[in-house]
């Protein structure tokens, strides 16, 4: 274990030394195992070359009617025949056998153990130095044993008579275990040589599996995956943004819990980023790597994305996508826009009040008090707004009036002239004024712009909204230029845009996606009617919202009259 103060041994390095302590010691224990088989095996292989040499010899008809000359105790009462054993038959056999096989010895005897032939002469007519009673028995005996010539691996086998079954000697054959330890050593050998070259493949395979465990866990300790782990579920999981983040390999790695209620996909990870359900635009955003926030709508949220590359030591990990929910944002930005509405029509019904007091100040003070009274008649008749959008009277929603005399407004400083259309016809308050002013003011905003920038030198925008019931019919049409054709199918997509994009953060191309997403809230919806108008001069584009449960009954017109700014 390191000091305290001391750097820790890194974990790669543990590894690598682990694997190599275990590569060794299981090559250790194998080349163990190797020897000890290989022992016994080359024991079981000389002992049975001995017993085959044995057979051999002992089946011998000349060894069998020799060795049955030698009755028990004829070499006691015949001491020539002892004499006659060094150049006998028996002896030469067993010398013959001896050199042709490689054996250590070939010996023969009698049925009581006296030696009949020996490599040593001086031997001859002894007693063997072994136990020779199980082969005179009549069994096959292998047996590893240590005799006068050392120790040996020996066979022995019965000599029987050639005109019967009975034992009359045996033959004994012994291979030295020198050879055998000779021969195991070789094996070893080799096999030492076969295991280094495995220890060696087994080291370079350690280090090879521990550099790619570096690079699998970015160079990084244990402890610091347990941080990083740490870390990333409370950062990931406590922010009030979405986190989604892929591979290099566009698989997801992680969603967090913003994201798959923001996007609208599941935890699931390892799938392709193609297939979580993502909305064309999240897509294509993410795709692009683009780091510029991008609005986009999912459903019922309005959201803001970014995607980035994410690298580490110039090695692609992948790219994250961040979400951020714009929904309450955008419903505040809507309410702040009425407002401004608001605003804008009462500066401009104190400035147009202001005048006619003026008006009527320097009347009575100059004594023409008939055309002063003339003067209140107007202005108590029509009202400020009456002359400034003639037909507004249609519309009993004071809400909507101020708002439809703000865009007139509007679309005047822009050198466009706003009129509301023959069948305008509106006969109750408005039920959801942010909603109803979002999508009528956008499709306005659109059209009053294209009328400025069209080719038509009649720069005009008509409007008409009609009363079904509790449902809203928006019809706008402009003197623009019209819709191109490739934009025909795209044009409610987000992205889509047919305005110049003039630094606005994230693009244009969010709002006729915006107030469509809104109408078909409404169970309604917004289409683009025609791509040309052929009525001069309203030859641009005509759209057409309809917006079920948008109006209120009439007779809250009175209260609303009062109670409307708290609406917003």
């Amino acid at each position: 274990m390191a000091n305290r103060g001391s750097p820790a041994v890194r974990l790669r390095t543990q590894v690598l030394a682990l694997q190599i302590v275990v590569v060794t010691l299981t090559l250790g224990v194998a080349f163990a195992v190797f020897g000890y088989v290989s022992d016994r095996r080359l024991g079981d292989a000389y002992g049975q070359r001995a017993l085959a040499i044995a057979r051999t010899v002992a089946s011998d008809p000349l060894v069998r009617s020799e060795v049955t000359r030698y009755a028990p105790g004829a070499l006691d009462t015949d001491p020539g025949l002892r004499q006659q054993l060094v150049t006998g038959p028996l002896e030469r056999i067993a010398v013959d056998a001896t050199q042709r096989t490689g054996a250590l010895f070939v010996v023969i005897t009698d049925d009581a153990g006296i030696r009949l032939a020996h490599p040593d002469p001086d031997r001859l007519a002894e007693h063997v130095s072994t136990d020779p009673s199980r082969a005179l028995a009549g069994r096959e005996v292998i047996v590893e044993e240590r005799g006068t010539l050392g120790d040996s691996v020996r066979a022995k086998v019965p000599v029987l008579s050639p005109d019967s079954e009975q034992v009359v000697g045996q033959v004994s054959v012994g291979i030295s275990t020198a050879a055998i330890r000779d021969q195991l050593l070789d094996d070893l050998r080799t096999a030492a040589l076969l295991v280094g070259a495995a220890l060696l493949v087994g080291i370079l395979g350690s280090a090879l599996l521990a550099r790619r465990w570096r690079g699998l866990t970015l160079g990084l300790e244990p402890s610091e995956l347990a941080e990083l782990v740490r870390g990333q579920a409370a950062v990931l999981h406590g922010i009030g943004r979405g986190v989604l983040a892929v591979d290099s390999r566009w698989r997801t790695t992680f969603v967090n819990d913003e994201a798959r209620k923001l996007l609208g996909v599941s935890d699931e990870v390892g799938r392709p980023v193609d297939e979580i359900g993502l909305t064309p635009r999240v897509l294509e955003v993410f795709r692009a790597l683009d780091e510029q926030p991008t609005p986009a709508t999912v459903g019922s949220h309005i959201v803001v994305v970014s995607a980035r590359r994410v690298s580490r030591e110039n090695r692609d990990l992948g790219a994250v996508l961040t979400v951020r929910d714009r929904t309450d944002v955008e419903a505040l930005t809507r309410q702040l826009d009425a407002v401004q509405s608001m605003s804008t029509v009462l500066r401009a019904q104190r400035h147009e009040f202001s005048n006619k007091m003026h008006l009527l100040s320097g009347l009575l003070h100059g004594g023409r008090t008939e055309e002063a009274a003339r003067v209140l008649d107007e202005l108590t008749g029509a009202g400020p707004l009456g002359p400034a959008t003639p037909g507004i009277d249609a519309i009993q929603d004071p809400y909507l009036q101020a708002f439809l005399a703000a865009k007139a407004a509007h679309s005047r400083e822009s050198g466009v002239q706003l009129s509301l259309g023959p069948n305008t016809w509106v006969d109750s308050t408005l039920a959801d004024p942010v909603d109803v002013t979002t999508v009528l003011g956008n499709l306005l905003d659109n059209a009053i712009e294209a009328a400025r920038i069209g080719d038509n030198p009649v720069k005009q925008v008509d409007v008409e909204l009609v009363q079904e019931d509790s449902t809203l019919h928006i019809v706008v049409a402009d003197s623009g230029d019209g819709v191109a054709p490739e934009l025909l199918d795209t044009l409610f997509t987000e992205g889509t845009s047919t305005r110049e994009d003039r630094g606005v953060p994230g693009g244009r191309g969010v709002g006729l996606a915006l107030i469509r997403q809104i109408a078909r809230a409404h169970g309604g919806d917004v289409r683009l009617a025609s791509p040309h108008g052929d009525t001069p001069p309203l030859t641009g584009a005509e759209f057409i919202a309809r917006l079920p449960g948008v109006l209120g009954n009439r007779e809250a017109l009175g209260d609303s009259e009062v109670s409307w700014p708290r609406q917003i």
